[in-house]
């Protein structure tokens, strides 16, 4: 990288550390389903967003704030893309939207990304890491392989999300369309604490990797035995290979232990989990020797067949624990609300407890409420978020507002590995490859899809600058059809200069950023050949493209 890029670069990182509104600062000194499911979409979605402006406008008129602006068309249609599409839009699909005349319009391209394949993309992406955690490089292939398959055609097909909980949690696909489930249960191979350590947040929205070795010690109503009774439903598991792929057997026996706690008592661990029942389960006397034997379980069609036993400790899970849990429903309508909405209404997300209280208790249960008389339908609950008058709010704090769980501004959010690699794509060349190997490095360096804390961090940007793979993205630009190579080749450079600030930031150049790119650009493109004027503008680009206003969503 030459000495013109990093002199830019440099300039943009000391800054980094300021706001999204300090890195706009930076740059003026430097640079479809079918008709039926459609209807019950727009049902659930409208009720949703009805109970969404309701309740928070309600919540400014009792702390006296007055909430920022609806955001422009412009700042809609990025936030929207990178949300639901992954990614920030191409030049065209921006200006195609700016010139919709439609009254409606910012509802129609909603549903319009909801019915595209960027959208299966991206939240398969998304609860990839959300439910699994980041795959290493050498699991990604077999995840390629098993699992994601599955999540696409969850989405996809709008799977409802309670019967998606049962298929994964009971691993017992019936069709190849289902074969995928097994895979959040196989890859934790046979460990039964970490599939309980998964579960709970996964699908109940807490944590109780704390109450292991004692109850909570802070939120107290999280026992040690909600601990150990979520391991045993899964202890009786067993990850098996079949010729139809990785598959679940479950003895009929085992399994049973006690638990210590640090003051020396032990107990059984029932069958139990928090905020529900125990399930009655015949117990041998401790040191009692059973006998395995086949009148014991489910005749199987085919001898190969994992075992299914007449008593199921997952099978009870699922029809006993998990169909109508209390949390269930609240714990995913809060999750999408902080993938879409920057935090949930319970901060973290996935802390649902004593200490992390609601914003609005009865918001989130009224949503769960319309989330679970739609059927778990997930693309009704992202549209109605995204139909609210919160979502479309400016990003800019109005004076006077401080608590962003009041949600009275667009809360600024770093982009994920995915929607930055996407990103950086699309606005080099106006199309996106889900394989380019930069994607895998910013996995890598950004594990994290909903960080606890927003921070703006300089080494994001170093990464930018350093990463080989990113420099070598920004030579490839320097073609004729890529966008380096289009600035060189424009005549006039403020015309350079807007289209670079429409390709990366969605957005014209302001006059004062205009001017100081156009002084930057003048005094090394003066009668230079194609090559130095391509160098200029390989640094001006690079300059943008590492700013925080590009890295995060606002």
């Amino acid at each position: 990288m030459n000495n013109s890029i990093r002199l830019i670069a440099v300039m943009l990182r000391l800054l980094a550390i300021e706001s999204v509104t300090s890195m706009v600062v930076c740059l003026l000194i430097a640079v479809a389903s079918g008709h039926g499911r459609i209807a019950a979409q727009e049902v659930t979605s409208q009720g949703i967003t009805s109970q969404i402006d309701q309740r928070i406008a309600l919540g400014y008129s009792k702390a006296s704030i007055v909430p920022a602006e609806i955001c422009t068309d412009e700042q809609f249609i990025r936030r929207l893309y990178l949300d639901i599409a992954g990614r920030i839009p191409t030049l065209g699909e921006r200006e195609s939207f700016l010139l919709d005349q439609s009254g409606s319009k910012r509802l129609e391209w909603i549903d319009r990304l909801l019915a595209s394949e960027d959208y299966v993309e991206n939240f398969a992406d998304t609860f990839d890491t959300l439910l699994m955690g980041r795959a290493t490089r050498g699991k990604i292939g077999e995840r390629k392989n098993h699992w994601r398959p599955y999540l696409e055609e969850v989405f996809r097909s709008n799977r409802p999300w309670d019967q998606v909980a049962r298929e994964i949690l009971l691993a017992r696909p019936q069709s190849p369309e289902q074969s995928g489930a097994v895979w959040f249960l196989y890859e934790r191979n046979d460990n039964a604490q970490a599939i309980a350590e998964a579960v709970a947040p996964a699908f109940f929205g807490i944590r109780i990797d704390c109450a292991q070795c004692h109850d909570h010690m802070v939120a107290t109503e999280i026992h040690q035995e909600h601990y150990w009774g979520l391991v045993a439903f899964f202890n009786r598991s067993k990850n098996t290979k079949t010729n139809a792929g990785p598959r679940l057997s479950e003895s009929a026996i085992g399994g049973f232990s006690d638990f210590a706690n640090i003051y020396g008592s032990s107990y059984p661990n029932l069958l139990t989990f928090y905020e529900s029942k125990t399930i009655d389960e015949p117990r041998p006397e401790k040191d009692a020797k059973q006998e395995d034997s086949q009148e014991m379980y489910v005749p199987a069609a085919d001898p190969a067949d994992p075992r299914i036993p007449k008593f199921s400790r997952r099978e009870k899970f699922v029809e006993e624990i998990l169909n109508g849990h209390p949390r269930f429903a609240k714990a995913f309508v809060n999750r999408i609300w902080a993938m879409l909405m920057g935090r949930g209404i319970v901060h973290p997300y996935d802390q649902m407890d004593s200490v992390h209280p609601p914003s609005d208790a009865e918001l989130l249960d009224g949503l769960a409420k319309e989330f679970v008389d739609s059927g778990y339908n997930i693309r009704g609950l992202v549209r109605g978020i995204l139909a609210s008058r919160p979502y479309q709010l400016g990003s800019l704090r109005p004076a006077g507002a401080e608590d962003p769980s009041r949600f009275a501004w667009a809360l600024e959010r770093p982009l994920t590995a995915e929607q930055l690699g996407r990103s950086l794509q699309i606005a080099l060349f106006q199309k996106a490859d889900e394989d380019h190997a930069c994607i895998g490095d910013l996995r890598d360096r950004m594990p994290e899809v909903l960080p606890e804390t927003v921070v703006t961090d300089v080494g994001d940007a170093l990464f930018l600058t350093n990463n080989p793979n990113v420099q070598q993205m920004i030579l490839e630009a320097s073609k004729q059809d890529a966008l380096v190579g289009r600035l060189a080749s424009r005549e006039e450079p403020r015309d350079a200069i807007d289209e670079m600030f429409l390709a990366i930031l969605g957005r014209s150049a302001e006059e004062s950023e205009s001017q100081a790119v156009l002084e930057f650009v003048q005094a090394r493109l003066a009668n230079r050949p194609l090559a130095e004027r391509i160098s200029v503008w390989q640094s001006a680009v690079w300059a943008v493209l590492t700013s925080a206003e590009f890295r995060f969503n606002h």
